[in-house]
């Protein structure tokens, strides 16, 4: 008897909706490289800040919509190695890294700082099967995430767009940021996860009319916003490391005083019981 082939299972719209916003932000990365190469550096790094937007989406979208999936994790890593690791990079190759030295000093930079975002990415995905962390450790990151990263390694040519000046275009600067930047990623300074963020209900009008006025900004004059941004993002960095080492040093004085709190057994003063004496016990312990 011969089977009738299975049929596919249907998928609700709302799981992949998520994906779809994965996908446009991995198709804007890709995009940025193709710009790159046309010399065409402002859409290039307009790409990329889409990557960025959208990549911020899908995952409150799949949560919102309830469609989390464990295929939808791994796409938004491959998403986030090529959109904030490879592109970012490529970008900078094209635009000055090229110059340095022969060549393929330049290109070793560019390699150094994707390995260093896969690396960050695969830690980042291995940590969320450890369920024993303290749940305040979801308010920061370990290392710079990488869309965050992508935007500060392109920092000095998005500056270089509103201000002339051949130092921004060093090949060496560039390089030796690129380098830092790869460092920072994958290095262990607690930086702020704005994700779990909550604001006050008598602060809601204020929070809008920031964000009304961010958009603003950024439409109007997009690469002293992000130059802006960039810039406050890295001041915050102090406070973070302040805040986590807060947060820690609650925990190891809580522990200290749970163990200070346990009963300790006196057995200096305790009877000592011989098994093979025919003695009884004192009455003292006798019930």
């Amino acid at each position: 008897m011969i089977r009738p082939p299975r049929q596919l299972g249907k998928l609700p719209l709302n799981m992949l909706a998520p994906n779809f916003l994965t996908i446009i932000a991995l198709c804007s990365g890709l995009t940025a490289i193709r710009f790159a190469l046309l010399g065409q550096f402002k859409f290039a790094v307009g790409a990329i800040a889409v990557a960025a937007l959208f990549d911020m989406l899908d995952g409150r979208v799949a949560r919102l919509l309830k469609g989390a999936s464990r295929f939808g994790a791994e796409l938004d890593s491959l998403s986030d190695f090529l959109s904030f690791g490879v592109a970012p990079a490529m970008v900078l190759y094209f635009w000055t890294l090229h110059d340095l030295g022969s060549g393929n000093t330049g290109w070793l930079v560019v390699l150094a700082y994707s390995v260093c975002t896969a690396l960050r990415l695969a830690r980042f995905n291995t940590a969320l099967d450890d369920v024993e962390k303290p749940q305040w450790t979801g308010s920061f990151f370990t290392g710079i995430p990488s869309p965050a990263g992508a935007g500060i390694a392109l920092l000095f040519l998005i500056i270089s767009f509103e201000v002339e000046s051949d130092a921004f275009r060093s090949p060496a600067l560039n390089a030796i940021w690129l380098l830092a930047v790869g460092g920072m990623m994958i290095s262990q300074v607690p930086t702020f996860s704005f994700k779990r963020v909550r604001v006050q209900r008598q602060y809601v009008g204020l929070v809008l009319l920031a964000a009304g006025l961010l958009a603003a900004a950024l439409l109007n004059q997009p690469w002293v916003t992000l130059s802006l941004l960039g810039i406050a993002y890295l001041a915050t960095i102090p406070f973070s490391i302040r805040a986590y080492n807060r947060f820690r040093s609650s925990d190891a004085a809580a522990a200290a005083r749970g163990a200070a709190d346990l009963p300790v057994t006196d057995t200096e003063n305790a009877p000592v019981e011989n098994p093979d004496s025919d003695t009884p016990p004192p009455p003292s312990v006798l019930h």
